[in-house]
């Protein structure tokens, strides 16, 4: 097998080059080593800021209505009903522990509904303010894009709560068709699931209502419009609604393909005619590489260890390492084993076309998250969201009470955006400290990656749930008041500690590899230094680049570089 620019037809459309391109895992229950149900989420689209959106509970009066505004471009597209109640939503969770995530898919270009008024992520957050748990999440997706109209392309919804995790594919029925087409499926406890930019499933189960969930007119609208003429029995949803190409497979489930792999140790365990079946995950490889389009990937895997939320963090780190896809070990990687491509994905040359690889982890991602629901924990304190912004494997995630009373000023709505830089915003300082990264991967980055573990490692086992003991008993005294205060307090104290911490890395790499010098350090972290000056370094050290870029430029220079 050549290796790994992939000649293609000029007719792929990548999932890369559309709207949106993001990732989401799912793990239950059963599943995570502390009971919790997790989905998370990288928000990566080239215009998208970030910063955490955070809405307060509310009560209003009867016959109260709500302005929609399109996520995306800020568009109004209109107005909706407005319940008596809603519960605070900070991020992609609210305080019920219900969580949403998504990815973009496309789908036909007839079925999107230009007059509807329920964009996605209005879809997303108008539910998670009035959703109590993922089945009710489920109901009130249905009912308002059924009820206003859908505009946006085909999602898949990741949406869990303290019990049950989904999955769910949605589209539109077009302009002269108000609504959805949908099915969503359960994962079943003690599995995972994960999706990235294509519709993940294929045929369901119809007599299972505890399980899976559909559209009554899911089949019988295919029929209608000619995309199927099958039985009952055969209708697969993402064949007949977003089918799979090599664009689908290569750049969108390679990523699912990608997370299941790391989670499951290379060995994917799956249910198949009522039984469990284990494959090693190169089964699947040629399906990922876009090379056989026939087989079918497990819509769910269970995993070879119970999930911790820093396994599910570093998946989203991910870059296909250890992989043939991986984007550190070929001539687009440049001299450093830089693991990103800049757009566009594709590209031709001498009259045949190539594309690079779309890793989880990517440049331009403008949020990302793992969220836990917590059952064993009161409301106030279970709903937690580790959340961070731009490129995963460069950044960190902090802890985010979902019943915080404040942001951290460092994620704050209207702190910078993408054409305004801010100092004090966590979007900017990441994007700081990756951009500079980029030019000296292989020995920049471990830097931030060492600085973001110790850091999470930290929150995640030790720090947090320290404060959980402490929260769990103010609320058994019912002090549910101070419990707020001081989750409050921690949430925006520990955000902005480690914002802090951030921007001294950023001026760490800055001085340590100034021009390409790489300055020696001490023990104790310090720089040498000359016994004559403190300012003056000793033992600078020039790293060079990697083998394949030698090779590649004695091939195409040495010429004219060669020494004589």
């Amino acid at each position: 097998m050549k290796r790994i620019l992939l000649l293609i037809c000029a007719a792929v459309c990548l999932c890369g080059n559309r709207a949106e391109a993001c990732s989401n895992v799912i793990i239950t229950k059963g599943a995570s080593a502390d009971g919790s149900c997790m989905v998370s989420y990288a928000a990566d689209s080239h215009g998208l800021f970030g910063e955490l959106y955070r809405v307060p509970a509310g009560r209003f009066a009867k016959g109260s209505t709500l302005a929609i505004t399109e996520w995306d471009t800020h568009k109004p597209l209109g107005s909706i009903a407005q319940v008596r109640k809603t519960f605070q939503t900070v991020g992609n969770m609210n305080e019920r522990q219900v969580i949403i995530g998504e990815t973009t898919w496309g789908g036909r270009e007839e079925q999107a509904d230009t007059a509807g008024i329920m964009d996605y992520g209005s879809l997303i957050y108008v539910t998670l303010q009035r959703a109590s748990s993922a089945r009710e999440a489920i109901a009130i997706i249905v009912d308002l894009a059924n009820t206003y109209g859908y505009p946006s392309e085909g999602e898949t919804f990741s949406i869990a709560d303290k019990e049950e995790a989904w999955i769910m594919d949605l589209v539109g029925k077009g302009s002269d068709n108000k609504g959805i087409v949908w099915v969503a499926r359960r994962v079943p406890d003690g599995y995972i699931c994960a999706h990235a930019n294509q519709a993940r499933i294929t045929r369901f189960p119809m007599d299972d209502p505890e399980n899976t969930l559909f559209a009554p007119d899911v089949i019988e609208f295919a029929r209608s419009k000619g995309w199927f003429n099958g039985e009952d029995a055969e209708f697969s949803f993402r064949d007949v609604y977003n089918p799979l190409d090599f664009g689908g497979a290569r750049a969108c489930d390679a990523r699912a393909w990608s997370a299941f792999n790391i989670l499951c140790d290379g060995q994917f365990t799956y249910e198949e005619n009522g039984s469990e079946v284990t494959r090693p995950a190169s089964d699947w490889l040629h399906y990922a590489m876009g090379y056989d389009l026939k087989g079918e990937m497990p819509l769910f895997v269970k995993p070879s260890r119970k999930i911790t939320v820093k396994d599910v963090a570093d998946v989203m780190r991910d870059h296909f390492e250890g992989t043939p896809m991986d984007m550190t070990q070929d001539i687009g990687a440049g001299g450093n084993a830089l693991p990103y491509r800049w757009r566009p994905m594709s590209f031709e040359w001498n009259g045949h076309k190539y594309v690079n690889e779309r890793a989880i982890a990517t440049q331009q991602t403008g949020f990302w998250f793992v969220a836990q629901a917590r059952g064993w924990l009161p409301d106030v304190a279970g709903a937690l969201v580790w959340f961070g912004t731009d490129d995963a494997a460069t950044s960190y995630l902090t802890p985010i009470y979902v019943s915080t009373r404040k942001v951290p000023e460092c994620l704050r709505e209207g702190n910078g955006d993408l054409l305004n830089y801010s100092p004090t915003a966590q979007f900017w300082i990441c994007n700081r400290v990756a951009n500079a990264c980029y030019k000296m991967y292989n020995q920049m980055a471990p830097f931030a990656r060492c600085a973001a573990d110790a850091f999470e490692q930290e929150q995640m086992f030790a720090k947090v749930p320290e404060f959980d003991a402490r929260l769990a008993k103010l609320l058994k005294k019912g002090r549910v008041r101070k419990a707020r205060r001081l989750l409050t307090k921690y949430t925006v104290n520990t955000a902005q500690a480690q914002f802090a911490a951030w921007t001294k890395l950023e001026e760490f790499l800055l001085v340590k590899f100034i021009d390409g010098n790489v300055k020696a350090q001490n023990e104790d972290g310090s720089f040498k230094h000359s016994k004559y000056s403190e300012g003056l370094p000793v033992q600078i050290g020039w790293p060079g680049y990697t083998d394949i870029w030698k090779e590649a430029v004695a091939h195409f220079a040495g010429n004219v570089l060669e020494e004589k």
